[in-house]
């Protein structure tokens, strides 16, 4: 029993330091084990829709403006400003793209929706930087203003144009293009419709490889520019934040400011960068829910900058993080379009099988409280799944928070903001 119990360590052993030594492995793993719980689920509960590929092309979609906004609080907070404002500099995005969108088409709302939001980062410096004003205050002002901002500015500019009103901006001219990828998904080309492989394999509803095929067709199938807009920024904020100069000092400016400044580094300077990039990530998030519906209107954010936020938590403040969290979020959306239905009926044999694996592992860690409560998490899951019939919209609504708050409280040793995320300091600091 001893030779098997030290075999089964010296194997996870190597499990991990090779999940360690190789960057991409640990985010596919993940990716693996959360398809499987997919899979699982939706074999049990006999529900296909909830991994077809229609469920994953909505909730790709929808992931767009959730991962902008993540993306955005994850520069301002690895320079070290909290950025409570995020749903304000979205609005400002919503309103700017609205107004450029309806004279000169969708392509100008994005850049004109990424200015708005520039405003708000900018505002959020000179309070944050300049004047030394608390993060929190600063972000929560932003989102106070910018509402009614839009509100006034619509009722000079929007009153009196086309079907503008002081709560909707005039229709946008044209639309923003979408593309499906030929011979994956059935795209065309020089006009002659492909096959579409990816759709046979994801109607077949074979275990896992099935579920896989609905995903990659979700990321090949009718996605708009703007949508591969906001997954680009993935890479690329990886990219410069990890791998260049710049994001070197950045990331220094959020950790140690005061050993950053004693290297040259221009704190101010790059802060004010930092929440820069932020306002236009958060605007372009803004600027995606305006092209979507063709229109501004008042409300459209609906809160999705405080789910960008709770998404950069979720990701432990790493970018394909926040695409995970974003897409928590998304798919939550995209199963509240099927309630009553057995997709969102299966989220109760996820939520089973999730508890049951986490409760599993803290006890092999000895956490024998926290492991009990999880464990006891299941019987109540199965027992909701087999005594219910609809569930609520509300319910399936707070599934991503939930899913947020389980991370912080099981995960909090791992989770590891910058810090100095949101701690005062100025030239000469110590």
């Amino acid at each position: 029993m001893t030779a098997v119990t030290t075999t089964f360590h010296r194997e996870q052993n190597r499990l991990q330091q090779w999940v360690a030594t190789h960057r991409w492995a640990r985010p596919l793993l993940l990716a693996a084990v959360a398809m499987g719980v997919l899979s699982t689920a939706r074999v049990i509960a006999d529900a296909p829709d909830m991994t077809s590929a229609s469920t994953f092309i909505a909730a790709i979609g929808a992931s767009a403006p959730i991962l902008l906004a993540g993306l955005g609080g994850l520069w301002s907070e690895r320079c070290g400003i909290v950025n409570i404002g995020l749903e304000g500099m979205m609005i400002l995005g919503t309103w700017f793209a609205g107004w450029a969108g309806y004279q000169w088409g969708p392509w100008a709302a994005l850049v004109w929706g990424a200015i708005g939001g520039l405003l708000g980062g900018l505002l959020l410096g000179l309070a944050t930087i300049t004047f030394g004003v608390n993060h929190i205050v600063a972000g929560f002002a932003i989102n106070i203003l910018a509402p009614g901002l839009c509100r006034f500015l619509s009722s000079e500019l929007f009153v009196g144009r086309g079907d503008g009103t002081i709560t909707q901006s005039p229709t946008m001219s044209g639309t923003m293009p979408s593309f499906t990828v030929p011979f994956i998904s059935g795209g065309t080309f020089f006009g002659w419709q492909t096959p579409d492989p990816l759709g046979w394999i994801s109607e077949q509803r074979w275990f896992f490889i099935s579920d896989v095929a609905g995903l990659l067709k979700g990321f090949t199938t009718d996605m708009s520019y703007s949508t591969l807009i906001a997954l680009l920024m993935i890479p690329v904020s990886a990219y410069v934040l990890w791998r260049t100069a710049v994001g070197l000092r950045l990331r220094s400016s959020g950790e140690k400011p005061s050993a950053a400044e004693s290297l040259g580094v221009g704190v101010y300077r790059i802060r004010y960068l930092g929440v820069a990039v932020s306002g236009i990530l958060a605007g372009l998030g803004g600027a995606w829910l305006a092209i979507d519906v063709r229109a501004y209107n008042q409300g459209q954010t609906a809160g999705r900058g405080f789910q960008g936020l709770a998404a950069m938590i979720f990701g432990n403040w790493r970018p394909l993080g926040v695409f995970g969290g974003a897409g928590v979020f998304a798919y939550a959306q995209a199963l509240t379009q099927r309630i009553g239905t057995a997709p969102v009926l299966a989220l109760f044999i996820v939520a089973a099988i999730v508890f049951a694996g986490l409760g599993i592992r803290l006890l092999t860690k000895r956490q024998v409280v926290a492991g009990l409560t999880s464990l006891a998490v299941v019987p109540v899951a199965l027992f909701y799944y087999a005594n219910t019939t609809k569930v609520s919209n509300q319910l399936v609504f707070i599934t991503p928070y939930l899913v947020t708050l389980i991370v912080l409280a099981f995960s909090s040793q791992r989770l590891r903001p910058p810090a100095w995320d949101g701690l005062p300091w100025h030239k000469g600091m110590e």
